[in-house]
């Protein structure tokens, strides 16, 4: 039964998160503690100048204060960078958004040499990449010390061999070089040209600014589009840069409309639908799993946020789980991609679609501000509503016409909502009926949801009816997902039957004559259990009735037999009954003072060794006192000491064919050292004796 009433949750809780995953909903605190779980630095600093500009931008937009503790590692890789003269393009852009954000005290003639370095670099290069390294750091060292002179005179030169990239379809390739052209190419373009369009003196002709309009606007003909209305900005190939997902390929191309459109100050006529199906796409990816991801989707989303035109508003519930039970106010807010407040606006319930269903009830209702908590509430359901699933289609209304320049809400949104409430069941009975007569021969009444334990008996001749009544707080009929009567023999099989409806009133009748075969003939005793859930039933409920005891005829030879039933995974896969282990008994050992006693009788040779040495008049006289005679001297007694303590290791550890290895390397060894030593000893004896 435990397994039974976790389906049935189970089923409830995934209908109910499919309810809340098609709402889009801004940036939230998810998101800033993904960030400060992801972005956290090792040992107080970040593994390269990339990784700390995409953490503190992160951070910045969120609105989470930690400058201060990677502050000081990161200035001083900023300064270190800046007065390298081995430092890349890429460094130094690199150094220059991480000052940005940080301000760090910089060295004036570090900052001269690196906007010397920027502008030589402008005059060889040839990718699109250098182009964009080149003008972004000029671009941000303009911002940050406006003594600096980052003008650039030959700026119609630039940016043709920029605009000489480009393709007709809007995207643009990294090099003359490379044929394949990018979305993501694209926006590094279009952040290059914003930043030459900044630094141009005299500025740039208005010509080549519509032009770049132009190539924006085919840009948006190649979006890519779901059936939700969401857009984004995919790659089709894998350039140099290597495969950019299409979270980075989108950030990219919103990041180099939105520095466009900060450079000049015409209208991009930008395609509001796209805009806001851009910002879905963003949104929609939840939170992600990677640093780099969640940089690319804060970035954007800032982007888009600060764009000049076409600024999305996000519509979302809180809640898309209305209890009537509990009487429940429906709640919409309407904010910014980053959840600031919205303008001074409306928000009216249009249009209400039964879920599954075509038709709709047009509403055309306003709903209530509340200035208190920035909610638009809808006070009371409109009385055609009832336990069930819905899409209430919203639509925002600005106070101020001038707003419908500035904002884009995507007109009408539908949003799934399910209005749940306690159903109630009455006239709950359990029955057993006469086969012929259809006579009730027993019964008991039931309490639906509640405790039951009811004991009946029948035969094969007899029939069993459960029937109930189901309505809605507002007295409708309700049809739950799921009704189920099942029958549990004692010998563990299962039979499983559909409880049908007629409106309110809910019966199932088994003709037990006809279900012999199916019961496969089994007499006994019958667990009965009832199953009624649904997602929008606060009271959904699996609980066990009592039991039926069925007398049945005996089964003829052929009849079906029941199948095998399934072995419990726990039997098979748990945990084994533990091994003990019988060890040898130890072996009998004599007494502790015979083994010293032992012992002391192997010492006695050694010690009548040394006697013996003594008589022999064994002396030290003669041992060699020249450096190299008595080296072979100290050799050799240490080899036959080497000898003895090989006897002994054979005695205890090594094995026959080990020792006679080691004792036939250690008998070359004497008998060379040997041999040295007698030689002298010779010649010492020879010398005394000519004497």
């Amino acid at each position: 039964m435990a397994r039974d009433l976790g389906i049935l949750v189970i089923v409830v809780l995934v209908l109910a998160a499919t309810c809340q995953s098609a709402v889009v909903s801004p940036v939230s605190e998810s998101h800033r503690s993904a960030a400060l779980e992801l972005f956290s630095p090792a040992h107080g600093s970040y593994g390269s100048l990339e990784e700390t500009y995409e953490a503190l931008k992160t951070f910045k937009v969120l609105g989470i204060e930690k400058k201060h503790a990677i502050r000081t590692s990161s200035c001083a890789s900023v300064a270190d960078t800046l007065k390298s003269t081995s430092s890349a393009l890429k460094d130094f852009f690199d150094a220059l958004r991480v000052n940005s954000i940080l301000k760090c005290e910089l060295n004036s003639e570090a900052v001269r040499g690196t906007q010397s370095r920027l502008k030589d670099s402008l005059n060889g290069a040839s990718s699109l990449i250098d182009f964009y390294y080149s003008i972004g750091g000029l671009v941000l060292l303009k911002e940050q010390m406006s003594e600096v002179d980052v003008n650039l005179g030959d700026a119609d030169r630039i940016f043709r061999s920029i605009k000489a990239l480009g393709q007709s379809d809007g995207r643009w390739r990294l090099s003359s070089n490379n044929p394949e052209s990018s979305n993501n190419a694209a926006g590094i373009a279009l952040e290059a040209l914003a930043g030459v369009i900044s630094l141009a003196t005299p500025q740039i002709d208005n010509s080549w600014i519509t032009t770049l309009k132009n190539d924006i606007l085919k840009l948006f003909d190649g979006i890519e589009r779901y059936d939700d209305g969401t857009y984004y900005f995919d790659e089709k190939h894998v350039g140099a840069r290597g495969h950019q997902s299409p979270l980075s390929s989108s950030a990219s191309v919103v990041r180099g409309i939105a520095a466009v459109a900060a450079a000049t100050s015409e209208t991009l006529n930008l395609p509001g639908e796209k805009i806001m199906g851009l910002a879905k796409f963003f949104l929609g990816v939840g939170v992600p799993g990677s640093a780099q991801d969640l940089y690319h989707q804060i970035d954007a989303l800032s982007y888009l946020e600060n764009i000049r035109e076409s600024t999305p508003l996000i519509l979302s519930l809180p809640a898309t789980v209305i209890s009537v039970t509990k009487k429940d106010q429906l709640k919409v807010r309407v904010s910014t991609l980053l959840g600031s407040p919205a303008p001074t606006l409306s928000v009216r319930l249009m249009q209400i679609f039964v879920s599954g269903s075509k038709d709709a009830s047009v509403i055309d209702q306003e709903l209530k501000f509340d200035a208190v908590s920035g909610m638009h509430v809808l006070e009371t359901l409109p009385k055609n509503i009832d336990v069930g699933s819905y899409i209430f289609s919203f639509e925002v209304i600005f106070h101020n016409p001038e707003h419908k320049k500035t904002y884009v809400s995507g007109g009408r949104t539908r949003v799934l909502v399910h209005i749940t409430g306690v159903i109630k069941i009455d006239n709950a009975e359990i029955v057993i009926l006469d086969g012929d007569r259809g006579s009730v021969e027993n019964q008991k009444k039931l309490k639906l949801p509640g405790d039951n334990a009811v004991a009946l008996s029948a035969n094969h001749l007899q029939k069993l009816r459960l029937s109930f009544d189901m309505s809605t707080p507002f007295g409708n009929a309700f049809k739950p997902h799921q009704a189920f009567l099942k029958l549990r023999h004692e010998s563990g099989v299962d039979h499983i039957f559909l409880v049908g409806n007629s409106g309110k009133k809910f019966e199932i009748i088994l003709d037990f004559l006809g279900l012999v075969e199916k019961f496969f003939y089994l007499p006994g005793r019958y667990n009965i259990q009832l199953t009624v859930g649904d997602a929008d039933m606060e009271n959904s409920f699996l609980q066990p009735l009592g039991f039926v005891e069925l007398d049945l005829p005996d089964a003829p030879e052929k009849a079906t037999r029941p199948p095998p039933q399934a072995v419990d995974p726990y039997s098979r896969y748990g945990p084994k009954a533990e091994i003990t282990h019988i060890f040898r008994a130890p072996e009998k050992r004599p007494a502790k003072e015979l083994s010293l006693t032992f012992l002391g009788l192997v010492l006695v040779p050694f010690f009548g060794f040394l006697a013996g040495l003594v008589q022999l008049g064994a002396n030290l006289k003669n041992f060699p006192k020249s450096t190299v005679p008595s080296t072979f001297a100290i050799l050799f007694h240490l080899g036959i000491a080497a000898v003895l303590a090989l006897y002994t290791l054979f005695w205890l550890k090594l094995d026959l064919f080990t020792t006679l290895k080691a004792l036939g390397f250690l008998g070359m060894f004497l008998m060379f050292v040997g041999h040295k030593t007698l030689s002298h000893l010779a010649s010492t004896s020879s010398k005394l004796k000519s004497v």
